[in-house]
C-alpha cells in the first residue's frame, strides 16, 4: 500500500510509469541510431557490473527541445527544474483511432472533453490516449508504414493545437505515438507550433513540454495527475529520453 505523501502542494496516492522500458528492439524513427547496450565490466572479473548504452535523443520516451526545430532556440539542459513538474489531463481518443488510424485531436473534441471534466486548466500538459501503446512491443504496428512508407498514427490537429496554447495557455502535450503530429504530418506542424516560443521570444522560460512515446495512459484519471518528468541534461541536447512519472 502506497501512503498518501505531500510536498508543497502535490498530494498523491498512486504512481504511475508513463515511460517504456529502454530495450534495443523498440521502435524507432526511420533513421535513428540504433539502442546499444556493451558491458563494460563484470562481476566476475571487475567486482561490478556496468554496461555503456548508446540511443538517440529522441529515442524511447522523451522530449523535444526547441532547439530540434530552431536555430539558437532553447536546448534540454536549460528546461527550468519547475517546468518538468505540471499538473495534466489525459483526453481519450482511442475510439476515433482505431477506426482512423490518421484521426487528428480536433477542437470539436476538447470541448467536448471539458463539457464533462471542465474546463482545461492553464499550465498542465495536454496527454492524448490514442490506444497506441499497446502496439509498442510490435514496431511494425506502432509505425504503421504503408506500401510506399508512409507511417499511419494519430496525433494533435494544428487548429487543436492552436486553440489549446491561445485559449487554453496550456504547459505543454503528450501523446503515446511516436510523435504528436499524425504519422501523415511531415512538416511536424504541431511540434512547431508547441516549440516555436521560445525561438520567437527567446525566452528560456516560455519552452513548452513535448513528450512522446508514452505509456500507461489508460491507467490516468482525465484530470488530476501531476507529472514529475525526468531528463538527462544533455549540454545543447535537441531532446531526451525522458522517465515520466505521473502521481495522484
Amino acid at each position: 500500500m502506497i501512503h498518501t505523501q505531500k510536498q508543497n502542494s502535490i498530494a498523491y496516492s498512486c504512481v504511475i510509469h508513463l515511460s517504456h522500458v529502454i530495450d534495443t528492439g523498440i521502435p524507432q524513427w526511420p533513421g535513428d541510431p540504433p539502442v546499444t547496450f556493451t558491458t563494460v565490466a563484470e562481476l566476475q572479473d571487475d567486482g561490478y557490473y556496468l554496461r555503456r548504452f548508446s540511443l538517440g535523443e529522441h529515442s524511447a520516451t522523451h522530449i523535444n527541445a526547441p532547439n530540434s526545430f530552431y536555430t539558437n532556440a532553447t536546448s534540454i539542459d536549460e528546461y527550468p527544474a519547475q517546468s518538468l513538474v505540471v499538473p495534466a489531463v489525459v483526453i481519450d481518443i482511442c475510439k476515433q483511432a482505431a477506426v482512423n488510424a490518421d484521426y487528428l485531436l480536433t477542437i470539436a473534441d476538447i470541448l467536448t472533453w471539458e463539457a464533462e471534466f471542465g474546463t482545461i486548466p492553464a499550465e498542465c500538459a495536454v496527454l492524448l490516449y490514442t490506444g497506441w501503446q499497446a502496439k509498442w512491443l510490435d514496431k511494425s504496428a506502432f509505425l504503421n508504414h504503408d506500401e510506399q512508407g508512409n507511417m499511419h498514427f494519430p496525433g494533435f490537429g494544428s487548429d487543436a493545437t492552436q486553440f489549446l496554447i491561445t485559449e487554453r495557455k496550456i504547459a505543454g502535450v503528450g501523446i503515446d505515438t511516436h510523435g504528436v503530429d499524425s504519422g501523415q504530418d511531415i512538416h511536424f506542424t504541431t511540434n512547431r507550433l508547441l516549440l516555436e516560443r521560445s525561438h520567437r521570444e527567446q525566452s528560456r522560460s516560455q519552452s513548452l513540454i513535448v513528450l512522446e512515446n508514452l505509456t500507461n495512459l489508460d491507467q490516468l484519471p482525465p484530470q488530476g495527475a501531476t507529472l514529475v518528468i525526468g531528463i538527462l541534461r544533455l549540454r545543447g541536447g535537441s531532446g531526451s529520453p525522458a522517465a515520466v512519472m505521473a502521481l495522484f
